[in-house]
């Protein structure tokens, strides 16, 4: 085995990697954490002596590892976390949360949304083949599967991220530029701008899921939805919510509710908040193409 000293600083050299690699993978920065550990167990335990690539042996290992994870996740659908971010979970420690924020932003939090709903080995295939460029000869064992059937897993769920492109380009701009737009006026307060891009009738719905969280059922009126959105939004971004231009609103980037979004004439017309998540299991999201 490689001195121990050697093999901890080689370590520490690629654990921003390794905790890059297994933030994608789970979404989660604790769980992520947990992973690197786990990997560097088992190499303090591996006879690394005619390991070539120890970067590569390592990603490997945390692969496995957040595939097991995963899969353990997914057996206990009793767990809302991993449905739907239900506030039930215990408020992480503020610095982990800003963390958090951080790591979430860095990688995109729709993005994070949208490979929460992958299967597991979807998930694990498009991460490391389409996020930090490893072939599918690496990726295969460690799905258990082919070269190939690990490639039609990474396809698989790059369509799934990606989306239909039945909806026409003109369409989703139009209307991506509107709640764009609606969502920065949110977030900085600008109560003139929010009333500007909103029907003088809109009306505001809610799930009992998402009334459940503090928000109201209804709200109608472009000044009342105004009030109610402004200064607010932070984790809020623009989706493909099953097809059409929509917000998720994801803390961390864990999927609390979903926000259904109808337009017309360049106005917000409805805004229908889903948290119900049987609700949110059926919809199909994907992101928005930058």
């Amino acid at each position: 085995m490689s001195d121990p000293n050697i093999l901890a600083s080689q370590f520490e050299g690629n654990r921003a990697h390794l905790r890059a690699v297994a933030y994608r993978m789970l979404g989660s920065l604790s769980e992520a954490e947990d992973a690197v550990q786990e990997a560097w167990l088992k190499l303090s335990r591996a006879d690394t002596r005619d390991v070539e690539n120890l970067r590569g042996w390592l990603t490997t290992v945390v692969a496995r590892v957040c595939l097991d994870m995963l899969r353990a996740r997914k057996s206990r659908p009793d767990q809302p976390q991993d449905v739907s971010g239900s506030t039930q979970d215990a408020p992480a420690p503020v610095a982990d949360a800003e963390s958090e924020a951080l790591m979430a932003d860095s990688v995109g939090l729709a993005l994070l949304v949208v490979l929460q709903t992958l299967a597991p080995p979807e998930r694990i295939a498009f991460v490391l083949h389409d996020m930090f460029d490893l072939s599918f000869d690496e990726i295969g064992p460690i799905v258990g599967r082919s070269p190939t059937a690990a490639r039609q897993l990474a396809s698989r769920a790059r369509r799934r991220v990606q989306g239909s492109k039945e909806t026409p380009n003109a369409d989703l701009n139009e209307h991506r530029e509107v709640i764009d737009a609606f969502l920065a006026a949110a977030r900085s307060g600008n109560f003139d701008g929010l009333v500007a891009l909103l029907d003088r009738n809109v009306v505001f719905r809610a799930d009992s899921t998402a009334t459940r969280l503090g928000g109201p059922g209804e709200i109608r009126g472009a000044e009342a939805v105004a009030r109610s959105f402004s200064g607010r939004a932070q984790s809020a971004r623009s989706v493909l919510v099953d097809g059409a231009v929509g917000v998720v609103v994801a803390p961390r980037g864990r999927l609390l509710l979903v926000l259904n979004v109808a337009i017309a004439n360049g106005k917000i017309t409805t805004i229908e908040a889903i948290a119900d998540p049987e609700r949110l299991a059926r919809t199909e999201l994907a992101t928005l193409n930058d």
